[in-house]
């Protein structure tokens, strides 16, 4: 384990635990596993159950493991396994040493499979994928036994082995637990638990060219590594009788248990893998760490902190069914991380010059600003002030409606940690009539932090000034998905449910110069616009892409 991380309050699964504890179900410490498949990339809902396999393991001071469930070549690869195991390290739920591999059990999983055929429990079966399917049944009728379902032990045991040694093409025979074709259970209905697959696998090459089915594999695994709890999503629930079945007929000692959790999913993003894929595959965002996405690699590049995830999650609790969470409670536990941790800076997204013209020309001070209010500890820093600013289009109205407090022709306002400008004329451009730049004069009595009290006003706005601004790209986010809409309604387009408003780029924003110096993912404040995060893919020496993480407003709130 590789930190430890606050206590978790108890919750249903704990009653299971201590129950089991207290009758002495287990002689060997608590152990728990997160069994990713290496065919995509970790997302929020992945991080939920990687934080309750992990934060139970940690509870009653056992070990957690990371099993890689690599027994379908045909998706799987290198690349996803070196994301996955950097995206936990990442999130702070590392397994040390505890890293395994699903495909290096192959020969235990298949000397189990010959187990059960001596046992006269699996058998070869000659049907088609659609005619096992036929032969299955539905919710109201039984299925019906293959034609094969009594072959003798010694056809299926030679059958199997020349399955192995590849003597069949792919699809054309598979194993079936003999379970029973009746059972209300559509998993027990004679369960594929082999299938040949004529694929090279990113270990193990060509070595094999049969693999089996994750249900069968999986309680195999959790029983060869000595997992006590087989801990996952609500929707293997189904899957349980057979993962007893298994466990059960190949007599496994002190078997691991498998208990079922809540799913989680997050309003206005996408969380199923099959639809993420789908979104990266046709171009629909840029690429699995889109900053929209919930994947882990989305939400980091976004700028989301380790911190700010675990604290989400924990928020949530344990939870019995598949639940839906507001994304704004993400979005709270960003700001709630960084609002004391991140230096403020001054950031023009959309800017609009302003000549101070009683401003000495050719003078540049340097103005000493908090970097954090509610920090003191993060000090000061010094930022250029000239007779040429930049100010927010937004924070100038000519005719300013009720209730408008910044800047206006003939008012004044405070510029941040500066002076008071007032506007004393607007100029326009001669063929488009909008405005282009605004001249004041500033009041050199009213300097911030020299205790002047003669008058006040009402508004503060931000600033940069022209000279030394720094030009960079802001990349404005917000959910990707227009609520409430699911992939899996009918009728479902993603052009209908696409949130136009989910990705807007700025190209002419002006920055105060000290930002220069910030590196991919270093987060900051730009003061009234929200937090931020350099973007680690698209940021080059002669460009600065900043990504926003949440703007400032927060809106969700506990009940």
């Amino acid at each position: 384990m590789s930190h430890d991380m606050e206590p978790t309050a108890d919750h249903f699964l704990d009653k299971i635990i201590k129950e089991d504890i207290q009758a002495g179900v287990f002689s060997r410490e608590i152990c728990t596993r997160f069994p990713p498949e290496p065919n995509g990339y970790l997302h929020i809902g992945s991080a939920y159950a990687i934080h309750t396999n992990y934060t139970i393991a940690q509870k009653y001071k056992g070990s957690f493991h990371l099993r890689f469930d690599d027994t379908n070549p045909l998706k799987e690869d290198i690349e996803y396994v070196n994301a996955i195991i950097e995206d936990i390290e990442w999130l702070g739920y590392s397994p040390g040493r505890h890293i395994y591999y699903g495909s290096d059990y192959s020969d235990a999983i298949y000397n189990a499979a010959v187990t059960l055929i001596k046992k006269g429990k699996a058998y070869v079966c000659d049907l088609s994928p659609e005619e096992v399917t036929e032969y299955r049944g539905t919710l109201t009728e039984p299925g019906k036994d293959s034609p094969y379902r009594n072959r003798t032990m010694e056809e299926n045991l030679q059958l199997f082995a020349n399955m192995k040694n590849g003597e069949y093409g792919t699809s054309s025979k598979v194993l079936r637990a003999k379970i029973n074709m009746s059972a209300p259970n559509m998993n027990l209905r004679d369960p594929v638990i082999y299938r040949i697959i004529h694929s090279e696998h990113y270990r193990t090459g060509n070595q094999w060219c049969i693999y089996p089915m994750y249900d069968f594999a999986h309680p195999i695994q959790d029983a060869i590594e000595g997992i006590t709890y087989s801990l996952c999503s609500i929707e293997f629930k189904d899957h349980r009788p057979l993962y007893e079945w298994v466990l059960h007929e190949l007599a496994f000692a002190e078997p691991p248990r498998q208990r079922e959790f809540g799913r989680l999913n997050i309003t206005g993003a996408v969380t199923s893998k099959r639809y993420l894929r789908q979104l990266v595959e046709e171009g629909l965002v840029d690429g699995w760490d889109d900053p929209r996405l919930p994947t882990i690699r989305g939400l980091r590049r976004r700028g989301f902190t380790p911190e700010s995830i675990r604290s989400f999650i924990s928020e949530i609790g344990m939870i019995r069914a598949q639940n839906s969470v507001d994304i704004a409670m993400l979005e709270h536990a960003a700001r709630q991380d960084l609002k004391a941790k991140v230096k403020g800076a001054m950031a023009v997204l959309h800017p609009l010059k302003v000549v101070i013209t009683n401003y000495p020309e050719g003078q540049t001070e340097l103005l000493r600003i908090d970097n954090n209010s509610e920090n003191e500890k993060l000090g000061k820093r010094e930022v250029p002030f000239s007779g040429t600013l930049y100010i927010e289009r937004d924070d100038f109205m000519e005719q300013p409606s009720k209730g408008f407090h910044r800047l206006t022709p003939g008012t004044e306002v405070r510029l941040i940690g500066a002076y008071f400008i007032k506007c004393e004329e607007v100029i326009r451009d001669n063929d488009s009539g909008n405005v282009v730049e605004l001249r004041c004069t500033y009041d050199p009595e009213t300097k911030s932090g020299t205790g002047f009290t003669g008058r006040k006003v009402k508004g503060t706005i931000h600033w940069v000034s022209a000279a030394h601004a720094m030009q960079a790209e802001v990349h404005l986010y917000d959910r990707l998905l227009l609520d409430p809409v699911s992939p899996a309604d009918e009728g479902f387009t993603w052009e209908s449910a696409y949130n136009p408003a989910s990705f807007i780029a700025l190209t002419d924003c002006m920055i105060e110069p000290g930002m220069k110096n910030q590196k991919p993912e270093d987060k900051c404040q730009f003061l009234r616009h929200g937090y931020f995060c350099v973007d680690r893919k698209h940021t080059t020496e002669k460009k600065m892409v900043f990504n926003r993480i949440v703007p400032l407003k927060d809106t969700w709130r506990k009940n």
